[in-house]
């Protein structure tokens, strides 16, 4: 087969407006709502978009049209309706469903505009605002993938079904929380739903979401605390009400960060919207990306699912594959036709023929955040994990070498923990990062003897360690690095364990210091192609700040090398020439292609180390950004966010920042001000929200949450 704000896990760094902007229980039956048009049809251009497919069939109409809930709650939605076809046709419907303000998110190359693509092959598509969301009516819901939200996604695939216009069959598809929540619905099995596209994503929300990564309380991205929560208060466009209901039902709403804070092990709160994988019943296109932090999730899909499934795996950010940074983008519109006509229309389009696993293959490039093409060439598997792959060990050796020539003697390497150390790692799991050599010096390293032949890894790298710590907490951060015969460090991938989460995350334990644990620290999923000449490295260290928060004991940490549990690195390797042709993919067509490519840059962090102990991160300039263009006005923001920490005292961390949201329209500038104070002590979380709302320079209301949170083995 073949962070949507800025501030979201979840969406592409390029899209317009709030793409800058911004970033179960088993559900009731399904019953058919009412719609209502909102206003006139309004025509598409008439522009024949070409498909790499086939000739696309239909022009395009789009229609702003209401879905009522059972509560009568109503939804925003915007239908893609085929156009030109016969008389009495009836289509197959797709859809996307978040809370990403989709009347605020256009161009061309906008998800919402995806429908448009569709369209033009046969599909009704669709783009609905949750509920409190957007211009759909309604409260927030109090969490994300609430069970509300699941149930009105079943109730939305049961009203496309039941249209005049509709086959019958739905589809879901998305990118980031559209694709969490595309998963969570095939896992209810809704009558008329007949497969999914999800497009990095996860189904566990825990561990590889960006709250608790790994099972670490992740404060670098930016969805977290003034991502989300700043956009999520703001009223419905174009008229932004401020009535005492349109306040109480958004801007009141606790914010979901707070929430978060309260659930810090992986209790029932993270596992109520899943469910488990053999409850899928549709097919699943699954894309992904090795920038993306959601990446882990299709091996572990592709080795699980009963249904039929199909993977494409690329280079690229949190992206979809037509518009990406970096590249090398390509035409995955015309394989999702393929995809929709099979399993929606019952043609044979031949796709279970294809290979079950598409990958890009990445090669060495040295490191740069701002790069904008990855180099690199495509792969074919047709199982999963590849039937030509091997696990091979790497001992880490008393010389600090790494080497699979047999178990080295005993041996014990300690490390102090320094806890200021780690933004090189990055803010984000979702971008491209610079060398590695800041980092490492403060890291347990180890290296390969210069390659004789290039080789190759495809999979999911594991640390397996014997070590112990002179603190009840503790974190191990590992690195897989590429080592350039000029001393640079490319990053491949990484990984990290939260040492009290050994054996279960549900169920946390300190540990008893001193004792020696056998550790597994899984990486995440990668491929790479390693030159002649270059090294392999693994590095080990106990800090990856300010992504992650610093555990709060001074300590020092011990690996043990040799004896009859050695510490290794167990690297799956396959043959540099795949058994496989590779897969082929159709070249963008020009229209999609920017005029003028866009600038990439570097980290937009700076680190300032004081003279009295305190390292500082700051993130963003808190100047306002560009304004952009919408019908009823212009939209801007601007942020700004700092990062502290001490390594004599490391559970002194703290988080402050603010984003502002900006509104301006022919008659009102309206502000949403959000700012946050997280900080810790040995025992405690301190969280301090505030919401402020200005219209005209006047503070229309305000809100803030003060809450102390006990640490939970964080």
């Amino acid at each position: 087969m073949f962070r949507t704000p800025d501030f979201s896990r979840r969406d592409s760094r390029r899209k317009v407006l709030l793409g800058r902007l911004c970033a179960l229980r088993p559900s009731r039956p399904a019953a058919m709502a009412c719609s209502t048009l909102i206003v006139a049809t309004i025509a598409a251009p008439t522009g024949e978009l070409r498909a790499q497919g086939g000739a696309p069939l239909y022009g395009v109409k789009t229609q702003q049209v209401w879905i009522t809930m059972q509560d009568g709650v109503r939804l925003a939605t915007t239908l893609y309706m085929p156009e030109g076809g016969a008389a009495g046709d009836r289509f197959p419907a797709v859809f996307k469903y978040d809370p990403y303000r989709k009347d605020e998110k256009r161009g061309p190359l906008s998800e919402c505009a995806l429908n448009d693509y569709f369209a033009r092959h046969g599909y009704v598509g669709a783009c609905v605002d949750i509920r409190g969301s957007g211009s759909s009516e309604g409260q927030l819901p109090e969490r994300e993938y609430s069970a509300q939200e699941l149930s009105d996604g079943e109730e939305i695939i049961a009203w496309l079904a039941s249209q005049p216009w509709s086959s019958g069959a739905v589809g879901v598809f998305g990118k980031s929380w559209s694709g969490f929540n595309a998963m969570q619905l095939a896992m209810r099995n809704p009558p008329a739903l007949k497969a999914i596209i999800t497009v990095d994503s996860t189904d566990r929300l825990y561990e590889e979401d960006v709250h608790y990564t790994h099972g670490i309380l992740n404060v670098g991205d930016r969805y977290d605390f003034g991502g989300i929560d700043a956009l999520t208060p703001m009223s419905r466009p174009p008229d932004f009400p401020l009535d005492e209901s349109s306040l109480r039902g958004r801007f009141d709403r606790p914010p979901w960060s707070l929430l978060w804070m309260q659930h810090q092990r992986e209790d029932s709160f993270w596992l109520e919207p899943e469910k488990p994988l053999s409850a899928i019943h549709v097919p699943v296109l699954l894309i992904g990306a090795f920038f993306d932090g959601y990446r882990d999730t299709i091996p572990r899909w592709l080795a699980t699912l009963q249904t039929p499934a199909r993977a494409i795996i690329g280079p690229w950010g949190h992206d979809y594959p037509h518009d990406v940074h970096p590249g090398p983008a390509i035409e995955w519109r015309d394989l999702a036709v393929r995809w929709w006509d099979q399993w929606l229309k019952g043609k044979d389009t031949r796709v279970m023929s294809d290979p079950k696993v598409a990958v890009y293959m990445r090669h060495w490039y040295p490191p740069d955040p701002a790069i904008a093409e990855i180099p690199g060439d495509w792969r074919s598997a047709n199982s999963w994990p590849p039937a030509e792959q091997k696990i091979s060990p790497f001992y880490l050796r008393p010389d600090h070498s790494l080497s699979h020539d047999g178990v080295p003697e005993k041996t014990l390497h300690s490390l102090r923990y320094v806890a200021s150390i780690g933004v090189d790692v990055g803010l984000e799991d979702f971008d491209s990062q610079p060398d590695q050599r800041p980092v490492d010096a403060f890291s347990l390293v180890y290296d390969s003897k210069p390659l004789d032949t290039a080789s190759a890894i495809l999979g999911i790298p594991t640390l397996v360690l014997r070590a112990s710590a002179t603190a009840p907490l503790a974190d191990w951060f590992a690195r897989l690095s590429d080592v350039a015969p000029d001393g640079s460090v490319t990053l491949i991938t990484s990984g990290a364990l939260n040492g009290a989460q050994r054996d279960s995350m549900a169920h946390p334990q300190d540990l008893e210091p001193g004792k020696v644990y056998k550790l597994l620290v899984p990486m995440h999923f990668t491929s790479w192609v390693f030159p002649v000449g270059h090294r392999i490295r693994v590095s080990v260290s106990n800090a990856q700040w300010p992504m992650f928060w610093p555990t709060p004991y001074k300590m020092t940490t011990s690996l043990y090398l040799g004896g009859p549990e050695p510490s290794r690195l167990l690297l799956p390797t396959v043959p540099l020439v795949a058994p496989l042709p590779p897969p082929h993919f159709n070249p963008l067509p020009e229209s999609d292609r920017p005029a003028v490519p866009e600038p990439r840059h570097g980290p937009s962090w700076t680190l300032q180390r004081g003279q009295f102990g305190t390292t500082t991160v700051i993130d963003g300039t808190g100047e306002w950004s560009k304004p952009n263009q919408l019908p009823w006005g212009l939209y801007s923001l601007r942020m700004r966010r700092e990062f502290q920490v001490r390594d004599d005292h490391p559970e002194l961390a703290s988080y402050t920042g603010e984003r502002d949201v900006r509104v301006q329209t022919s008659e009102r500038e309206l502000i949403w001000h959000f700012d946050w104070n997280l900080h810790s002590d040995q025992r405690n979380f301190y969280y301090r929200v505030k919401r402020s709302l200005l219209e005209n320079g006047k503070t229309m209301r305000e809100r803030e949450w003060q809450e102390t949170v006990a640490r939970d083995h964080q």
